[in-house]
């Protein structure tokens, strides 16, 4: 890999272990001000407000600034949301300007691997911070568990600032606290990930030409026959994933009565299958054979249902396990082969922010779905089963639209793989 990926890691490392740390803190937050149920889940939606908001606006603002300029910026939206959490506002509310971050950050962050590095190395690099995003993913909830569980929650909360009341005198308001921390860290590297010799692209010079600019980019990813079929099952993926995280809060709790630092461990388990799934993925796939994993998808609903059936912890692990795993060895192909169409289309920083709108709309429309469930007092089961068997139903909708794709396209389809083949071995 080039010089400067092993940065690109590293910031995106504390980066995304602050934001999933900060999603448990913000989850216990909220139980202890005894906030509504449904509020819980609606974390997930207000994280992706942003992302479907400013979709048209942040992609552009990628190409025409040096990516790891955005990337520090975007941390210190992040730190905002998190002083914003202390100080009184709504955690809903805070969240979502955390959100407002990560929708800045993730076209930078997805943008310059198709500027410093070739197409023969995408799904590699994908499988790399793929891998280590999940590793984030699994220390980070891990982290927010235990430092708002009874072992680390009591040191934190004995630490005073001489002469400074800072207003932090709960175990969560403990945990975002130390969020603050690991973001600063994360913008110290962003300051030293190198400048492309990409071109720059100017920003229209009017909000409504971003947005025409923005959707006609839509257009053409959804129009185009590889891309429609990775952008349609990494949207899905990424829309149930994102919930998903916040989903096994609800049943570790229904069943298995587990508070919110022993439901951590469990998501983090899930992140263990995934990562292990993704850099398996890295090592076997090749971009011209990515859509052969959509038939997993399929198979990750049907597991999400099977969900309801585990009783116990020692059948939960090895299955969960199963489950991420499935899951990242389906997004990394996909993943690489969205954005080697994207690029080939369009610029780096306007491909992902149209992948960051469908797939953050997707988790929106997912949770908001999710939430409205548990408003209506359906149980944890109820709405684990109807979630996992629209993730099926849809994948395999997918599945048969790129078959009819391979019948009725297929020139185009062949010329497209061909492309994907010839770009990776150069």
């Amino acid at each position: 890999m080039k010089k400067g990926f092993s940065t690109i890691m590293s910031a995106q490392f504390f980066s995304s272990l602050a934001d999933q740390a900060l999603l448990v803190g913000a989850i216990e937050l909220l139980k202890t001000n005894g906030s509504p149920a449904w509020q819980i889940p609606a974390l997930g939606p207000m994280f992706a407000l942003f992302y479907v908001l400013l979709a048209p606006f942040v992609g552009a603002f990628a190409d025409a600034v040096p990516k790891g300029k955005v990337m520090f910026y975007a941390n210190l939206i992040k730190i905002i949301g998190c002083l914003m959490m202390l100080f009184g506002a709504h955690p809903l509310l805070a969240y979502a300007i955390v959100g407002l971050g990560a929708a800045a950050y993730s076209p930078a962050k997805y943008g310059i691997l198709t500027e410093l590095l070739p197409p023969s190395q995408l799904v590699k690099a994908n499988g790399w911070i793929e891998g280590l995003t999940i590793a984030s993913i699994i220390l980070g909830i891990l982290l927010g568990g235990q430092l708002v569980g009874p072992h680390l929650a009591p040191a934190l909360l004995s630490f005073d600032m001489p002469f400074i009341d800072t207003g932090v005198d709960t175990p969560p308001e403990a945990a975002i606290a130390s969020m603050v921390l690991l973001y600063l860290i994360a913008a110290g590297f962003n300051l030293y990930i190198p400048r492309t010799q990409t071109a720059l692209q100017p920003l229209a010079h009017s909000p409504l030409a971003l947005v025409r600019d923005f959707a006609a980019c839509n257009s053409r990813l959804w129009q185009d026959k590889l891309g429609q079929i990775s952008l349609a099952t990494t949207t899905l993926f990424w829309g149930a994933s994102g919930n998903f995280r916040i989903i096994v809060f609800a049943w570790a709790a229904a069943a298995l009565s587990y508070n919110t630092t022993q439901a951590s461990n469990l998501a983090g388990v899930v992140a263990v299958g995934t990562a292990v799934g993704a850099v398996a993925a890295s090592v076997y796939m090749r971009l011209d054979r990515a859509t052969r994993v959509i038939p997993l998808g399929i198979l990750m609903g049907g597991l999400i249902i099977g969900l309801n059936m585990i009783t116990n912890l020692w059948a939960a692990v090895p299955f969960l396990i199963l489950l991420g795993v499935i899951g990242g060895f389906l997004v990394v192909p996909m993943n690489a082969l969205l954005q080697h169409r994207g690029h080939n289309l369009m610029g780096a920083g306007r491909s992902i922010a149209v992948q960051n709108f469908n797939e953050q709309a997707c988790i929106l429309a997912l949770g908001a779905l999710y939430t409205g469930m548990t408003r209506l007092g359906l149980s944890a089961f109820s709405a684990i089963a109807i979630f996992g068997g629209l993730v099926a139903v849809t994948m395999w909708i997918v599945r048969r639209w790129h078959q009819s794709n391979c019948v009725n396209h297929r020139d185009e389809v062949e010329r497209l793989l061909t492309l994907a083949r010839s770009d990776e071995v150069h």
